[in-house]
């Protein structure tokens, strides 16, 4: 279900779920929203609680109340967030499992401590990185914004370029490191992960910054779509998606510099790769949702400060617009 039909369907006679419980306006309330959103639990929901929550979110936006349908409003929100965890905001389709925020955590600590525990030897570098921006590229497309479908040349450009910047960046960073600190080759791969998300988030979205990215008013209706709007969404994204891997790969990394220095690891040197990986699933249980809140998922942007022929395009739809909306991605 697309975002300007769920506009049209909101139940009047209880909470309006189609706007997260907590105030957006706050950072405490948008971290308490991707909290719940980026869970790791929701991972192992079934099909059938899936399929429940999908069907509750549906029967309550056609307006059927909390009495007939048998819950608790606190039931109907911890429906709409699994609901939300699973299924795109935009198209309402089911997304892959390994693509949605949910799998953020699982999947980031497993890639990124392996990443910090093999980043000497060549052959492992390109693996690790090759991983990373295989996953990196799945979620980007899952995660995308709007209903759109993206070109496959633009998926294989979007993966060749990210995999491309980061196997260049660690290598040569790596090259460089051998004349310095120990540290020093131990932050390498943050700088590769830093490097590919500028190649693969621009590019993933490259119709965006062609075609510009879907406007709705506040009723949830298509009214334009704005390439400078797509530019704020993708900077904001990209520049979230780097804050959200610092922690973990700056952390780990002085860790690990720390005990080596110490031999603390000399009798059980195989400890370093799941004290890493299990030190990422710490950093990232929370630089997830805490970093996916630094702005808000759905922005509102006056439309005097929008392209002249996109503010003609809104007028000619609904003269009434002072404010659009569009869905940043993630």
């Amino acid at each position: 279900m697309s975002a300007s039909e769920t506009g049209q369907r909101k139940n009047s006679a209880g909470p309006d779920i189609d706007k997260p419980k907590w105030d957006q306006g706050s950072y405490i309330g948008r971290a308490r929203h991707f909290f719940t959103v980026t869970n790791p639990m929701n991972v192992f929901a079934t099909p059938e609680q899936l399929s429940e929550a999908s069907d509750i979110v549906h029967k309550y936006r056609k307006g059927e109340s909390l009495e007939k349908l048998g819950i608790t409003e606190e039931k109907l929100w911890s429906c709409k967030y699994l609901y939300d965890s699973a299924y795109h905001p935009d198209t309402g389709e089911k997304m892959i499992i390994i693509g949605r925020m949910s799998a953020q955590v699982p999947m980031n600590m497993l890639i990124t401590g392996c990443m910090m525990t093999f980043y000497k030897s060549t052959p492992a570098v390109i693996f690790w990185q090759w991983c990373n921006q295989s996953f990196n590229a799945l979620v980007n497309y899952t995660n995308r914004s709007g209903s759109s479908p993206i070109a496959v040349s633009t998926l294989v450009q979007s993966y060749v370029g990210a995999t491309g910047g980061a196997l260049f960046t660690a290598l040569s960073l790596n090259h460089l490191a051998k004349k310095g600190p120990p540290l020093a080759g131990r932050l390498v791969p943050l700088a590769a992960v830093a490097a590919a998300n500028c190649v693969n988030i621009p590019l993933m979205r490259i119709t965006e910054l062609q075609e510009g990215i879907e406007l709705q008013n506040d009723k949830g209706q298509k009214v334009g779509a704005s390439v400078s709007a797509a530019k704020q969404a993708i900077t904001s994204v990209t520049l979230s998606r780097i804050l959200m891997a610092s922690p973990s790969m700056v952390l780990a990394p002085l860790l690990m510099n720390y005990l080596d220095k110490r031999n603390l690891l000399k009798r059980v040197p195989w400890a370093g790769g799941p004290i890493q990986v299990a030190l990422c699933g710490v950093c990232l249980t929370f630089a997830t949702p805490l970093c996916c809140a630094l702005f808000a998922q759905r922005v509102s942007v006056p439309v005097n400060s929008l392209e002249p022929e996109v503010q003609e395009q809104i007028r000619a739809k609904d003269p009434e617009a002072q404010i659009v909306y569009y869905n940043k991605g993630l």
